[in-house]
């Protein structure tokens, strides 16, 4: 069965064509922070980059998920927070609603990682799973991290995100696929980028010349972390690791001129990395009304 492909821009989602494909960003709303959430650079630095980027204090990270229409199948790339992100968050659901979106019309959703505003909106308030028919694929060490016991000594802020994590995937037990890489959908693969959490991963998604890396949690804040890839989140698994992981892809997407989109990159998320004086920059794309 063939499906339609938008064609006009509705509020909170923009539409991207990436050659058959259209990809569509999905606005969930907004967790409003401080900088205490950054690590691995001093506080007045970080407040210096995010007046230099001429952003708010306190911070605000934009949370995005993605669909994926390719004229045959809608795929999901992660969800939202659901009914977990408190008020400024969980608009997903009632934006897909408005663009038509049947839960039930999703065949499969792409997780980057485990966290709550990844995996919430894959259930109800009731802990119920949205999407009837939906395989949910996911890097094999995400699973198997987020999905084994709590270790040890665990923190009680790592406690409660097992507690998300198992809260979001527990109901599609019998439809979940883990991967390692390679294509995991009709022109996608996954790309992994350990660091954040255990299989973090990014997917590349690829229609006749147009390529697109949709690059999860690389950054969270735009304003520091382009000019300053050292830095990093409190909530990273390895921040070594997720340090490794960021400038690769920084490097990766600047060098190949790579069009990339993000989690928490400011909406409607679509754009370039170059290099800058200071790091990287980030250039969005320009904006169109049609699709």
């Amino acid at each position: 069965m063939s499906l339609p492909l938008p064609t006009a821009q509705i509020a909170g989602v923009h539409h991207f064509r990436l050659g058959d494909l259209v990809v569509s960003a999905i606005n969930d709303g907004i967790f409003e922070v401080t900088l205490d959430v950054m690590a691995n650079i001093d506080r007045a630095e970080a407040e210096a980059l995010q007046a230099a980027a001429f952003r708010r204090m306190p911070p605000r990270i934009t949370i995005n998920a993605f669909l994926v229409n390719d004229g045959q199948s809608l795929t999901l790339i992660d969800s939202g927070c659901g009914t977990m992100g408190g008020p400024a968050a969980g608009a997903f659901g009632r934006r897909l609603a408005a663009l038509g979106v049947a839960p039930s019309a999703i065949k499969r959703v792409l997780v980057t990682h485990m966290h709550i505003d990844h995996v919430s909106g894959l259930v109800d308030g009731e802990g119920k799973p949205v999407f009837p028919e939906a395989e949910i694929v996911v890097h094999e060490q995400e699973a198997k991290f987020w999905l084994g016991a709590v270790p040890a000594g665990a923190p009680d802020g790592l406690r409660d995100a097992f507690g998300v994590a198992q809260r979001g995937i527990g109901p599609y037990r019998e439809r979940l696929r883990t991967v390692s890489g390679g294509e995991v959908a009709p022109g996608i693969t996954l790309v992994p980028a350990p660091g954040h959490t255990p299989g973090h991963s990014g997917y590349a998604l690829q229609s006749g010349r147009e390529h697109l890396l949709i690059w999860g949690d690389i950054v969270h804040m735009p304003g520091v972390q382009f000019a300053e890839p050292e830095a990093g989140m409190v909530f990273d698994i390895d921040p070594a690791a997720a340090r490794a992981s960021r400038k690769r892809i920084f490097d990766m997407a600047a060098s190949e001129r790579t069009r990339v989109a993000g989690m928490h990159l400011d909406f409607p998320t679509f754009g370039h990395v170059t290099r800058a004086a200071r790091g990287y920059a980030f250039v969005p794309e320009v904006w169109y009304p049609d699709v």
